[in-house]
Formats: structure tokens, sequence, C-alpha cells
């Protein structure tokens, strides 16, 4: 059975005015460019660059699209009539349109796949595009099992739930996780994201990393496990998750917040970390650039292995798919002009939102890379 029934509606372009009542939690950091506990608390001084047209495109990931209404409100407010109309159809949909030159930039949860480098740089006149990290989020374990209110899980769990190999919630190895909890003999419903999904990939990779024994069906965009429902895009999870006794799912946090979905605890050998907006930044600290120079891609394999006490390791990092060179004057001022906006005032509201702020030394390594784009 696939669920592309949940969350079919949930096709919007993002307005300047379309932030109320936000809750999607992302935190930002990197183990290069300094920890967690140097985080930008203000805006910038500065006064924005507002060049460039006023209309910017974007598509793509759902899991930044909150963060994106965020910064574009901020970037209307700081550059008056400047909008972004940003269509949260998927990682995947949104690397293909902008490929397709039909959208200014594309927001992914995974950077580029090299099959995707030199379509990628045709699209931008010859020239690579950057995939620069802009906003980072756990992943919440939503689970639909009355009576239990709190539910340990670990990665080799999560890997044979994912595969079918465990199928029941009062399995022995659950069972070991959750001592003195009365779990039901009742069949487990793993929900997956139907659409081509960064969030799906980054799942699947702190699978690889966290439980190479259990799950052995690699990554990327689609899914791979083979058990379980599909639901289309976060929503869609969410909704599959909240309908089906027995369910768990893998989405953004912000959606699990909003519905009010109960959240797995991970344990990962130092004992159940619960999903929280410190335990997301003792993760990232692991989380590393994986090279030089301005295209951000990050090495999140250390993140997802860790081990630190109080870590909670399942997170993503969505990037920015930009055009290094290759966009029209006027394009190319105003994705400069949103980005800047973006990580540097428009840090300021994430907080009340529910995000962590980028810390500092990661946001300059960023705003190299925006200067740089021509």
């Amino acid at each position: 059975m696939n669920l592309n029934r949940f969350g079919k509606a949930f096709f919007v372009t993002v307005s300047a005015t379309a932030i109320t009542g936000l809750t999607l939690t992302a935190c930002g950091s990197d183990n290069n460019a300094g920890t967690s506990s140097s985080t930008a608390s203000g805006s910038s001084s500065a006064s924005a660059d507002c060049g460039g047209k006023n209309a910017l495109t974007g598509e793509g990931s759902t899991a930044q699209q909150n963060a994106v209404a965020v910064f574009n409100q901020v970037w209307g407010q700081k550059c008056a009539g400047k909008n972004l109309s940003y269509n949260p159809t998927g990682s995947g949909a949104g690397v293909t349109q902008f490929i397709a030159g039909q959208v200014d930039f594309a927001g992914s949860d995974s950077p580029l796949a090299k099959d995707q480098v030199d379509p990628a740089a045709k699209r931008c006149g010859g020239n690579p595009a950057w995939n620069l990290p802009l906003v980072f989020g756990p992943v919440a374990l939503g689970y639909n099992l009355p009576g239990v209110d709190k539910l340990v899980v670990n990665a080799d769990v999560l890997a044979k739930i994912f595969s079918g190999g465990i199928t029941n919630w009062n399995d022995p190895a659950i069972a070991a996780l959750n001592s003195g909890v009365s779990l039901p003999d009742q069949k487990i419903t793993p929900i997956y994201r139907s659409d081509s999904s960064g969030t799906t990939d980054n799942f699947q990779k702190y699978l690889t990393a966290a439980a190479p024994e259990s799950w052995t069906k690699g990554a990327g965009k689609e899914f791979q496990g083979g058990a379980g429902e599909g639901a289309q895009k976060s929503a869609g999870v969410v909704q599959a998750v909240q309908a089906t006794p027995g369910a768990i799912g893998y989405v953004e946090k912000g959606f699990a917040d909003q519905a009010k979905v109960a959240m797995a605890q991970i344990d990962t050998g130092s004992g159940p970390v619960a999903l929280t907006d410190d335990s997301a930044k003792v993760a990232i600290d692991s989380a590393k650039f994986a090279g030089e120079g301005n295209d951000l891609v990050l090495d999140l394999n250390s993140l997802y292995a860790t081990k630190a006490a109080g870590a909670y390791p399942l997170m993503l990092a969505t990037y920015e798919i930009v055009c290094s060179k290759g966009y029209d004057a006027d394009t190319a001022a105003a994705v400069k002009s949103f980005l800047t906006v973006a990580a540097n005032d428009g840090q300021a509201g994430l907080p009340a939102a529910g995000y962590v702020p980028l810390p500092d030394a990661f946001k300059q390594r960023l705003l190299t890379a925006v200067k740089a784009i021509q």
C-alpha cells in the first residue's frame, strides 16, 4: 500500500508573510568551522545589499521550507520589494528543476550526486554549481504507539525495522532497550518518503554509518528498505504516522512538533538521548567539511556514527544549490542578497521559530562562498 494520499495538497509557495506559527527546528554547526558554542545570536550590523531583481524562485526540500520563509520575511524587510517564491516539492524535484533552468536555486537535503554535477554545470553556463549548507536540522522518529510515552531505539533496531527484519513492537531487541516499558504485541508499520527525498538519503546514510551490519541497502533519495508504507513529503509522513497505530516514520523535527507526534529517543551506546536543541548541538559538533573551496559539501559520517554522550545523531544538512557563475547579473545579485541576509539578519528570527543560529565561524565561510558567486 502506498500512502500517497497523505500530503498531496502540500504544495505551496512561500511568501514573505507565510511564517506565522512556524516551528520547524534546525541546527547548524561544523567542527572544522567552529563549534556550536559560538553562535550568532543577533543580526548583522551591516546594511543589506539589496541589488538584483526583486523576484527569486527556488524549489526543493520540504525540510527547509519554514526556515526559508523566515529568511524571506527578513529579506523583504531589509530590501523592500524583494520576495522569494519557494515550492517545497522535495529535494529530488528541486534539483531537477534547477538543472532544467526553471528556478534560480534548489533546496536539497543532500549535495548534488555525481551524475548531477555535469548537468548542473551545463545549466550554469559551464561553471560548477555549489552546495551551500544554510539550514541544519534533526530528523525525528515519530511514532504512534498508544500507552507508550517513552520509546528508545538504536540504529540497529531502526535498520531492521525499515528493512523488515523486526516486525512487531514486542520484539526482544526493542524490549531490551525499553526496560520496564510494556510494549504491545502489535505490528510495526514503517512509514517512509515515497517521493525523491534528501531526508530519506540522510536517514539511509545514518543507518549505513551507524548500523553497517544490519543496513546493507545503501543510501540515495529513493527509499531502499523494502518494508512499510510510503507517504509523500514531510507532511504526508506525519499524517500517515498519526493515522496508523503501530507506525514509526522519519520526519524533520518541526513537522513532528507541529503535529504533536511522539518522538523516539536514540541510544548510541551512551544511553537514551531525546531529541532537543542541546542534543542536536552535541552531535553537529562532529560534522566536517568534505573539502576546501566554496563548494561546501559536508562529511556527516562522523556525526552519524557518533557515540558522544548526550548526542542525537540523526541529522540532516539542507543545501542551497546555486551557480558559482553563469547567472545573469540581476539574478546573481539577488541570489547573493537573499543568502547574505539569510546568513546574517535572518539568524535573529530563528530561535523564536525553534531554530539554532549558525555558529559564527561557519557563517563566515558560508558568506565567503556567497560573496564569490558571479
